[in-house]
């Protein structure tokens, strides 16, 4: 399962945008979206989710449990 940073990083590059276009685009400054895409703990959830609708995608609760099991499966 990618981290948010690398899943941000990477689908702004497959849509050809900028760090500047992309903060545009979704209406958040181009500072958040460096943070996002450095991994940077200390964000605004509303932000984020700003950012992951681009893609169709939120933020959302996953328990330990089924994260560790998903990712034992791709071993």
């Amino acid at each position: 399962m990618k981290e948010v940073s690398e899943f941000v990083k990477a689908r702004r590059k497959e849509v050809k945008l900028t760090q500047k276009e992309f903060a545009e685009r979704t209406g958040v400054a181009l500072t958040v979206v460096r943070k996002i895409e450095q991994g940077k703990t200390n964000l605004n959830m509303d932000k984020v989710n700003l950012v992951l609708s681009m893609f169709g995608h939120k933020l959302a609760a996953v328990s330990a449990k089924e994260l560790k099991n998903r990712n034992n499966k791709g071993s």
